[in-house]
Parts: C-alpha cells; sequence; structure tokens
C-alpha cells in the first residue's frame, strides 16, 4: 500500500512537467526519477520486513527459554519415545525357558538326595551284614583260643577259614578297633567294669572283654573293656 500511494504521488508531481516538457529529456528525467523512488521504496520494504523477523525470532527464543525453564522447575522429564512391546512369542519362550531351567534345578537335587539315600541305605546294609557275621568271628576266635596251632588238622583248617573271613572283612572296609594299652574313648569303647591298678595310667584300658570293629570310619561295634582308675 505504502509503495503503491508514493508512485501514484510520483506520479502526480511528475504529470505537469511532462505535460510541459514533451522533449526526450523530460522524459528521460522522469524515468530515473521513477527508478530512484523505486529503488528508495525497495530498501524501505526490506528494512520493514527485517525488523518483525528478528523481533519474531527473539519472541519465539523467549517463549522457548521460558517452556524449557517451566519444564524444569515442574520436574518433567523430556519426551520419550516409548519402547516397543516384546512380541508374545519372546515372552513365552523366555517363560518356558525359565521353567526348564527351574525343572532341571530341581532334578540335580533330586538326584543328589536319592545318591545320598542310596549310599545311606547301602552302607547300613552293608553294617546289618557286618553285625550278624561279627558273632561268627567271636566264636571262631574262642575256639582256636584252646587249641594250640599245629597240633590238630582239623583246627588248622578252622585258622584257615577264621582268617579268610578277616580278609575278607578288610576288602569291605571292616578292621578291629585297638583298646588294650589305648586311652579310654567313649566313641569306641564300651567300659564294664573297673579296676583299682598303680601300675597302669589312669583311664587306661587294661583288657578286652569283646573285640570291637569299625566299617569305613563308622563304628559297627564298640569295644567292651576293663577300664584302670
Amino acid at each position: 500500500m505504502i509503495i503503491e500511494i508514493k508512485e501514484m504521488k510520483f506520479v502526480a508531481e511528475n504529470k505537469e512537467k511532462m505535460e510541459e516538457f514533451s522533449t526526450e529529456e523530460a522524459v528521460k528525467e522522469a524515468v530515473e526519477n521513477a527508478e530512484a523512488m523505486a529503488e528508495e521504496n525497495a530498501k524501505a520494504m526490506a528494512e520493514e520486513n527485517a525488523e518483525p523477523s528478528e523481533e519474531a525470532s527473539a519472541e519465539t527464543a523467549n517463549e522457548s527459554s521460558e517452556e524449557s525453564s517451566k519444564e524444569e522447575k515442574e520436574g518433567k522429564k523430556p519426551f520419550k519415545k516409548k519402547e516397543k512391546k516384546k512380541d508374545k512369542r519372546d515372552e513365552q519362550i523366555e517363560q518356558l525357558t525359565d521353567r526348564v531351567t527351574r525343572q532341571m534345578a530341581e532334578f540335580e537335587n533330586f538326584r543328589r538326595r536319592t545318591d545320598q539315600e542310596k549310599a545311606q541305605m547301602f552302607g547300613n546294609g552293608q553294617k546289618a551284614i557286618v553285625e550278624k557275621i561279627l558273632p561268627v568271628v567271636d566264636n571262631f576266635e574262642r575256639g582256636l583260643a584252646t587249641v594250640e596251632e599245629g597240633a590238630d588238622p582239623f583246627a588248622d583248617g578252622m585258622l584257615m577259614i577264621y582268617k579268610q573271613l578277616l580278609t575278607t572283612l578288610e576288602e569291605i572296609g571292616v578292621k578291629p578297633i585297638e583298646a588294650v594299652g589305648q586311652e579310654f574313648n567313649p566313641d569306641f569303647h564300651n567300659a564294664v567294669m573297673h579296676v583299682e591298678d598303680e601300675e597302669v595310667g589312669e583311664n587306661i584300658v587294661v583288657e578286652e572283654f569283646q573285640k570291637g570293629y569299625m566299617m569305613n570310619d563308622s563304628v559297627v561295634r564298640h569295644s567292651m573293656v576293663k577300664v584302670a582308675n
């Protein structure tokens, strides 16, 4: 609008001159004046367009800074994209994997308990059998104690069977408990008699009435002994 008004004013002002001077010089002067006026109008428009853009940019910068400060005061977090939800198949696979892992761990614990119970049952069975055999060993020892070695062929045969039986017991881990001359130990010895003996130290086993046996570091039968006070 401003440009149009100025052009109209320019035309009005130069109309009289153009009417007075019909010569080429007048026309030329009018053209030069029109070009000068057009340049001035272009500069004015550039300045008018530049000022509001700068003000607008300043206002937008102020608004963005105010919004950011407001968000910081309110404790709002910057917007983040939502994570993609897992696929149902992936969730099912994870659940099944976890279930299988737990079952494998439970089975491994069950297997260990079962092995321990089997070993314990086997050991208890061995111990029960050995307890049944030990009275037979005692009878061999009592019978052979009354016979001199080499005096009777039958007694020699019984001695050989007795030694074979002891060897078999040793192979399965059975061995006699040392008692006579050892300090009394309630874990291995069963004191059935006490005696006063100054020659022997206190709490020492002086006599064994029944031999005790161990199997794999476990007592099968305690030794029945006499202890000196």
